[in-house]
């Protein structure tokens, strides 16, 4: 087994034979990690495997270009020309995160599009008590506890685990593989002013997410040079979901193929820039 595969961490085919049966490809080697492949074997072999150097094909969605999530990515976010994607979160050159909006939210979900409006992944809170949901409808102290959030590809398998400590000033979110192996860390910088968080690897830092105003609305990643790689623009949801409610829409755009592991911390960056990293009083929920 080469160590040298471009095929992106996820959940495939068990190479072992195993019906109807799920491994996990850590983005190197096979884990020994399995699950139960819920929606059958037949739709699991239009994914293809590693070790082969080519992106895994996503099942075909039959719908056409969403005409407003392309209006949100060229015409708010500013993005244009985004270029073909491989149809997974791993390797889609923009991401369409959009909050599902709701009048009282008690856990935090979100849908992940390509530039088309086709669903790449899904984004959900995880590990809520009955008790947990109670203080977040009666209180607004959400921002304080500690956030686990579970990223799902097109199938529904987790791919990324993130989770944000409880904190009082500063906020920190760890990422892991689904098999609890650690990918890295996001750890905010500063308290006033332009808020900018740390990609950290090892103690190493590897990247930058900075903001590029106050409120904290759109930022530049950048990587350990200081070059940008990618760009996460928030773009505005429509006056009802402005007012009523706290969901936000952000378009990710990465500027070219990064390597591992800032390629999955720049997606981690992107699929949680509200819930874990920046949490506002706006709304009347």
């Amino acid at each position: 087994m080469t160590t040298h595969s471009n095929t992106p961490a996820g959940w495939y085919p068990d190479p072992h034979g195993a019906s109807q049966t799920l491994r996990y490809w850590d983005g190197a080697q096979w884990t020994q990690h399995t699950h139960q492949d819920q929606q059958g074997a037949g739709q699991a072999q239009a994914v293809q495997a590693p070790p082969v150097q080519q992106v895994p094909q996503m099942p075909q969605q039959s719908a056409g270009p969403d005409p407003r999530v392309q209006r949100q990515v060229q015409q708010q976010a500013g993005v244009t020309g985004g270029g073909a994607g491989g149809g997974t979160l791993f390797s889609e050159p923009v991401l369409v995160v959009n909050q599902k909006a709701k009048l009282i939210e008690l856990t935090n979900e979100y849908k992940v599009m390509d530039q088309n409006g086709n669903q790449v992944g899904s984004v959900t809170q995880v590990g809520q008590s009955a008790f947990r949901k109670i203080v977040r409808f009666l209180w607004s102290i959400d921002q304080f506890m500690k956030i686990r959030l579970e990223i799902r590809d097109a199938h529904g398998q987790p791919v990324m685990l993130l989770t944000r400590p409880g904190k009082i000033f500063k906020s920190r979110v760890i990422v892991e593989r689904p098999d609890g192996s650690p990918v890295g860390e996001i750890v905010q910088q500063n308290m006033i002013g332009k808020i900018n968080f740390a990609m950290m690897v090892n103690g190493q830092k590897v990247g930058a997410i900075k903001a590029e105003n106050w409120r904290a609305w759109n930022f530049a990643i950048v990587d350990h040079t200081e070059n940008e790689v990618a760009r996460i623009t928030k773009t505005w949801e429509g006056l009802a979901k402005t007012m009523f409610t706290t969901a936000d829409n952000y378009v990710l755009q990465i500027h070219y193929q990064l390597p591992e592991p800032l390629l999955s911390l720049v997606v981690a960056t992107a699929l949680t820039v509200d819930t874990a990293l920046k949490q506002d009083a706006r709304g009347f929920g």
